[in-house]
């Protein structure tokens, strides 16, 4: 095989092929305009160097143009340009190039020729930071993520919908079907059917923190790593396991996640008997890693759980005659700490005992620091919205719902992701609320917390109950914000330091964006580029990712770019009218799937700032007759806006809101000669204006396979010189067919 002069052959198969082949993963853990640019600049810069790329994009609606078998093996390189956890182990024995995804952005035609002398990969353990620039001294340039934040991430997004399922149903169980009862706190009767929903609740709540320890683990050691992941995170939630009253809550399974991705890796380094290395991943490993991570934790880490236990318990009987401002602040502490670890039910334990001797103020300082942690959370989502992921802001809501219920652990998946920041603002809000409630007198016949118990009648001095609860609420959410701000700070300069100006994001991601994009989408069509002598235009969208249509067509997993006899599933570059197939069945007519036509085009944009230019299309959307209030419309796309900026640079802007103001998807297209200022991170103004406007009910597939286009064929710079040249609505309707 011949290759470019300075890359040693990687690749297999193919010794006629002379051109450099390479593959390329591109990631980002929440919106969607960073995995795409990323994706088609790479592209570009492969076609203006001569070389052949395939790029697998993992976006929040999935992994699309998923690399194979025979793409990898006739690879000569690999370029991971991915701010979350990628899976390195298919790419064993290839030089392999792990970035941050705005490196693949701003420089790619540096990663391509990085790429030609990196270090090859050894295939050991699962994710990106295996082989990253910093671990293997292979030529990096971006700033990447580090494997335990990623790792703590991937763990944290499996993770929430068990909090937010759980969390919810045990307060609607309490809230309808519960009682107060001064044996027992709120009691829902057995055999109810809210007992029925309770149970389910609790389920969701047991299987929390095993998720969280279990795809820590799998972040880092992969598959073998998710049963011992799993069983520990089990183990550490269990404390009579290793005889304590409660177990390690969250803590302990942040713990025994990284714990078992490790472990993992290194027995994964043991050289065995070739017969044996078959049954390795799927025998020995998890057995060996499950047993020895079970038992170090049972007999090491469970007796200093059990001792804090007891000690602690000891350590408040003694202070139950001194100062209640001060023992209402150290219990507030205790409680905000790790939210149902030992330290929270010591706590608790602590002032539900004391109500049987008759004295309920203890429980009382408990009550009003419990639901501070959700709320204050949820409130800090709802402050600065700009500072949290659309799933984090949708978190915040289930949060501050299971705060009115005094369920504190809404507020973990925060903790988890951020407890450097999370946990000191819990536990001032919790201490602020617990020495208010303890100076008031607050009293609490109930072992449970939270305004669900004041609105029942358990809680005497109900006023300044709830302005205990309210201060320590807003204290939480302020100094939240105020540390992830710094934080978020200090990262964005040190990537402005690096080269790497951070990208504003498209945030009409729902619930659904998770870290580990594993093929939930449609299949990618081709992204590989052959890039033929005076070659003007860049290649067009990929068609499989070009399918605007129903989640049936998206998940069916035809590639409708892909030859016949293309073994890697790619093809050669063609036309634009050659790749346009439309999975939906749209009309040639038609401009993603219908959502754009004539009516929603203007050549002129006539407005001059960003407001203006959002009303004008506004109004231009409710030319459709699908917009039913333009000025909720504009407040929509307004508050988007105060998030974050939608100016992405390149001269390009797409507002877009989520709003019942609407009827149906609609797209608007406007084009501005003199630009219009949207801080745009590049500096410069927008000349290409597009709105975007779902309904809350179609926030789907749809609008996010819409952004993805967008922001994919918006860095062709033929396209875009197309779009800046179209005489008039018709002309500019021929040329935005091409990403149907």
């Amino acid at each position: 095989m011949t290759s470019p002069a300075g890359l040693p052959p990687t690749g297999g198969g193919g010794g006629e092929r002379q051109r450099l082949r390479l593959l390329a993963v591109t990631a980002c853990p929440t919106g969607i305009a960073h995995t795409y640019m990323a994706a088609e600049k790479l592209s570009q810069a492969a076609e203006q160097l001569g070389v052949d790329i395939k790029v697998e994009t993992q976006g929040s609606i999935g992994a699309e143009n998923v690399l194979t078998d025979n793409d990898v093996r006739t690879a000569d390189g690999i370029i991971i340009a991915a701010d979350k956890d990628v899976d390195l182990s298919r790419f064993a024995g290839k030089r392999v190039v792990t970035v941050g995804v705005a490196e693949g952005i701003h420089h790619p035609e540096r990663l391509i020729e990085q790429v030609r002398t990196a270090p090859v990969h050894g295939g050991g353990g699962g994710g990106t930071s295996t082989s990253s620039p910093a671990n293997s001294g292979g030529g990096g340039g971006g700033k990447e993520r580090s494997i335990g934040y990623k790792a703590l991430m991937n763990g944290v997004s499996y993770m929430i919908p068990f909090v937010v399922v759980g969390g919810l149903l045990i307060a609607i169980s309490l809230s309808l079907g519960g009682h107060t009862d001064p044996s027992g706190g709120l009691v829902i009767p057995k055999d109810s059917f809210w007992m029925d929903v309770n149970n389910i609740g609790v389920i969701g709540f047991q299987l929390m923190v095993p998720i969280l320890s279990g795809y820590i683990a799998y972040a880092i050691g992969d598959r073998p790593a998710l049963v011992p992941g799993m069983v520990g995170g089990w183990i550490a939630n269990t404390g009579s396991l290793y005889d304590s009253e409660a177990g390690a809550g969250f803590i302990g399974a942040i713990v025994t996640g990284f714990l078992a991705g490790y472990l993992v890796l290194w027995i994964k380094k043991v050289e065995v008997p070739k017969f044996v290395r078959p049954i390795m991943p799927i025998i020995v490993i998890p057995i060996v890693a499950t047993t020895a991570l079970g038992l170090f934790f049972i007999y090491v880490i469970g007796e200093p759980i059990s001792w804090v236990f007891e000690h602690l318990t000891d350590w408040l009987g003694g202070m139950t005659g001194t100062s209640a401002v001060l023992l209402g602040a150290i219990l507030g502490l205790m409680i905000a700490f790790d939210m149902g670890g030992p330290v929270n039910k010591t706590a608790f334990l602590f002032g539900a005992g004391l109500i049987a001797t008759g004295n309920q103020e203890v429980m009382g300082m408990c009550a009003a620091a419990i639901p501070v942690m959700p709320l204050g959370q949820g409130l800090a989502t709802l402050i600065r919205k700009r500072l949290y992921t659309e799933q984090e802001r949708e978190t915040g809501l289930a949060s501050l719902f299971m705060g009115l219920f005094g369920i504190s652990e809404g507020a973990i998946p925060f903790a988890a992701a951020r407890p450097a920041q999370v946990i000191p603002a819990n536990m001032l809000g919790g201490a602020v609320a617990g020495a208010i409630a303890g100076l008031a007198g607050v009293e609490d016949a109930v072992p449970h917390g939270g305004p669900i118990v004041a609105v029942l009648g358990a809680v005497s001095g109900v006023p300044m109950f709830f302005v205990a609860v309210v201060i320590g609420t807003v204290v939480t959410a302020l100094t939240t914000v105020a540390l992830v701000d710094v934080s978020e700070r200090r990262r964005k300069g040190q990537s402005l330091v690096d080269g790497l100006a951070p990208q504003p994001e498209l945030a009409l991601a729902g619930a659904g964006v998770g870290v580990g994009g594993d093929g939930l989408g449609a299949g990618g069509g081709t992204a590989t580029v052959h890039a033929p002598a005076q070659r003007t235009e860049s290649v067009p969208a990929p068609a499989g990712s070009a399918a605007v249509g129903t989640d049936d067509s998206s998940r069916s997993g035809t590639d409708g770019s892909t030859g016949a006899g293309d073994e890697s599933g790619s093809s050669s570059s063609k036309p634009p009218a050659d790749t346009s197939g439309d999975a939906s069945g749209a009309s040639d007519d038609e401009v993603l799937s219908g959502y754009l036509t004539a009516q929603t085009v203007k050549v002129r944009l006539d407005s001059g700032d960003k407001e203006s230019a959002i009303r004008e299309m506004a109004g231009l959307l409710a030319a459709t007759g699908k917009v039913t209030d333009v000025e909720e419309l504009v407040a929509a796309a307004l508050r988007r806006e105060e998030q974050g900026t939608t100016g992405l640079g390149e001269e390009i802007a797409i507002p877009h809101a989520k709003t019942d103001a609407v009827t149906a998807p609609v797209v608007g297209f406007a084009r501005s000669a003199e630009g219009v200022e949207w801080g745009s991170l590049d500096g410069t103004t927008a000349k290409l204006v597009f709105m975007i406007s779902v309904p809350e009910a179609a926030a789907g597939d749809e609008h996010l396979r819409i952004l993805a286009l967008l922001s994919r064929k918006l860095m062709d710079t033929g396209f875009r010189e197309r779009l800046m040249t179209a005489s008039d609505e018709a002309a500019v309707l021929d040329v935005l067919r091409e990403i149907r």
